[in-house]
Parts: structure tokens; C-alpha cells; sequence
């Protein structure tokens, strides 16, 4: 028996674990019936259509695991006959098939596929009729300019092997195998990338001020929401299956980074709040504790400077001006005690702000480095596991 095929398109299924495929071929058997011998000089061989097959005998080759399959009938029934003088027959029909292909998804987008084609007689066993390939993969020819839409057709080869039914017995059955890549640039423009951008997108979060929270949350939120809508737009498209498959694995972790990149703001914003209220108790504590005693209180008139003034910490009010002068002295000393509390003031507000602004700084720093090094590792494993 040997076979010639051309696969014109591959059709999606509705089961969930086993994928259809239509093939259309030209099948061809050849067999040698001496009663069909004739003697000739001239004529190399006769040709019929497809009246004749129902008179003379015919393999009863059928397609195992076919779902539907029919021979073409335009303008006539495409089946060709050929005699040639010794008794040797070609017969020839033009056939799409329908068949089912066990597929396993747990690398797609990045997986190959292996489907079969099976032929075997119906009700002649291995005793009766016996089945082979005349050309071994010789046989199977296809045309070079067949492309499918989402997969490339790496190889077809050719199998035999026998097959048995406990009610009938042993059966003869060929195989028809092909490998099915599928094409991935239309994954990476669609789904890779996106994700890949939403990921990064995320990251800008760090080199903006912690301080302002509308533009960071918002940022945070809007790559987690779209993350989400990616994995649902391509688990729409995707095949169902009950396993986790590659392309799920890849828009998981993506997601986590997304997230992983808001919960790192939220830790900032909470370590930045924690540290504030402890260096505004730190602050208060200071100012309570840092005051000028009341036996040490100046009072200076504007004719003192302020080395004049410290050299005169020591003394008390009674002995450094007279009665008289005490309400304007007192109205001068508590100028200078708000001036110098309030210098005190700003100088440790500013290096408050300072250590705040540092820690800040120091956890999105390092999220500059972690996030970018830890995604680039996880592409360079995921790429070398699965390409």
C-alpha cells in the first residue's frame, strides 16, 4: 500500500484533551490480481473510473479514529483504476478525513504535537490481507507549499504495526505520523510582550517620590489591572485543560511582580509613617528637655552682642540691670529664646526629613536592583526549560 497525503488545514476540536484534525490525501493501494491480467502489445495499462471498483476487489482500507471522512465527488467521484497487463492495480482516491490527535498542552505556546493518521482493513485480518508501505517513508509526499496559520510542519514518517481485537483477532495497521510546531511570534506579539511591558511598566513606581501617593498608587493599580485583563484575553483563546501550561506559568509571575511592585510601596509608605512618629516623639522629647532654666534667664538690651550674652549666662536678672528696665529686657529675652527655639526647630525637622527620605530611598534602590535581576533570571530559566 502506498500512500501520498496533502494536509490542507488543521481544525481546533471541542474536546478538551483531544484536538481534530482534517487532512485531505490522495490514498493510493496498489496489489496485483492476476485474474485481472490481459495480454497486450500496445497498450502499457488501462485506466477506468469508478464504475469498475464496484466489480472487481478492493482493500476494505478504513481510517481508524476518524470522526468524519468522505471522498470528493466534483465534477465526478474521484477515483481513478489502472490495470496493467501483468495484473498489477493502481487504485487511487482523493479523501479528507477528520481524525482525532491526543495532544498535550502543558508547554503551549512553545510545544510540538505529534498526530497519526491509521489505516487498517476492516474484516480481513494479518492471516488475509496484509498491509505495508511500498516505499517506507518514500510513500508519503507532500506539497512544499502547504502552511498552517499556528503550526509548521516539521516531518511526516511512517510506522506499521499490528493490532488486535479480542472478538475479531489480529489486524494489520498503518500509521501516518506528522510533527506539528507551532508558531510563536504571533504568542510573543500578543502575549510575551505585554506581559513583559506591564512588568516593567510597574518598576517606574521606584524612581518616583514616595511622597506622592496618587501617582504611585495609581501606577500600581492600573499594571495590575491590565495584567489581569491579559490573562483573561489569552485564557479565552487558549485550550482547556485541567494542567498548568507554560504560558500560564510565564503571566503568573508576571503578575506577581506587578503586585509584588504595590506591595513594595506599601511597605515604603508604612516604614516612612512609622519612622516620622517616632522621630516627631524623638522631637518633642528634645524640645522638652533642651530648654534654658529659669535661674539662668537673660535679659539684654540692644546693646549687647551675642558673645556678650553668653558671658553672661551666669548671672541672674537682679544683677545685671535695675528695676526699671525690666519689662523692655524681658520683651528682648524672650525674642531671642523664640529665635533660637525655633533655629533649634528647623535643624532637626531637616534631619528628620533627611533620615526619612533615606530609607525611603534605600528600599526603592534596592527594588531598582532586585525587581529588574530577579525577572531577568526567571526569563533566562523559563526560555532555556521550554524553547
Amino acid at each position: 500500500l502506498g500512500v501520498e497525503s496533502n494536509t490542507d488545514r488543521l481544525l481546533s476540536g471541542s474536546v478538551v484533551f483531544v484536538k481534530d484534525f482534517t487532512m485531505t490525501l490522495y490514498l493510493r493501494h496498489y496489489w496485483k490480481d492476476e485474474r485481472l491480467a490481459f495480454p497486450s502489445t500496445t497498450n502499457k495499462s488501462m485506466t477506468f473510473d469508478g464504475r469498475l471498483v464496484k466489480k472487481i476487489w478492493v482493500p476494505d482500507v478504513f481510517f481508524v479514529h476518524s470522526k468524519r471522512s468522505f471522498i470528493h465527488d466534483t465534477t465526478t467521484d474521484n477515483i481513478m483504476l489502472r490495470v496493467f497487463p501483468d495484473g498489477h492495480v493502481l487504485y487511487s482516491m482523493r479523501i479528507t478525513v477528520t481524525a482525532m490527535c491526543n495532544m498535550d498542552f502543558s508547554r503551549f505556546p512553545l510545544d510540538s504535537q505529534t498526530c497519526s493518521l491509521e489505516l487498517e482493513s476492516y474484516a480481513y485480518t494479518d492471516e488475509d490481507l496484509m498491509l505495508y508501505w511500498k516505499n517506507g517513508n518514500e510513500s508519503l509526499k507532500t506539497d512544499d507549499k502547504i502552511s498552517l496559520s499556528q503550526f509548521l510542519i516539521q516531518k511526516f514518517h511512517t510506522t506499521s504495526r499490528l493490532a488486535f481485537y479480542s472478538s475479531t483477532g489480529w489486524y494489520n495497521r498503518l500509521y501516518i505520523n506528522f510533527t506539528l510546531r507551532r508558531h510563536i511570534f504571533f504568542f510573543l506579539l500578543q502575549t510575551y510582550f505585554p506581559a513583559s511591558l506591564m512588568v516593567m511598566l510597574s518598576w517606574v513606581s521606584f524612581w518616583i517620590d514616595h511622597r506622592a501617593v496618587p501617582a504611585r498608587v495609581s501606577l500600581g493599580i492600573t499594571t495590575v489591572l491590565t495584567m489581569s485583563t491579559i490573562i483573561t484575553g489569552v485564557n479565552a483563546s487558549m485550550p482547556r485543560v485541567s494542567y498548568i501550561k507554560a504560558v500560564d506559568i510565564y503571566l503568573w509571575v508576571s503578575f506577581v511582580f506587578v503586585f509584588l511592585s504595590v506591595l513594595e510601596y506599601a511597605a515604603v509608605n508604612y516604614l516612612t509613617t512609622v519612622q516620622e512618629r517616632k522621630e516627631r516623639k524623638l522631637q518633642e522629647r528634645f524640645l522638652c528637655t533642651c530648654g534654658i532654666p529659669h535661674s539662668k534667664t537673660l535679659m539684654l538690651d540692644g546693646n549687647y552682642s551675642e558673645s556678650d550674652a553668653n558671658s553672661l549666662a551666669g548671672y541672674t536678672r537682679n544683677q545685671m540691670v535695675p528695676e526699671e528696665e525690666k519689662q523692655e529686657k524681658m520683651v528682648v529675652h524672650l525674642a531671642m529664646s523664640n529665635e533660637s527655639n525655633s533655629s533649634r526647630k528647623r535643624g532637626l525637622k531637616g534631619h528628620v526629613g533627611l533620615r526619612i527620605i533615606q530609607n525611603s530611598h534605600a528600599i526603592d534602590k534596592y527594588s531598582r536592583l532586585i525587581f529588574p535581576g530577579t525577572y531577568i533570571f526567571f526569563n533566562l530559566i523559563y526560555w532555556s526549560v521550554f524553547s
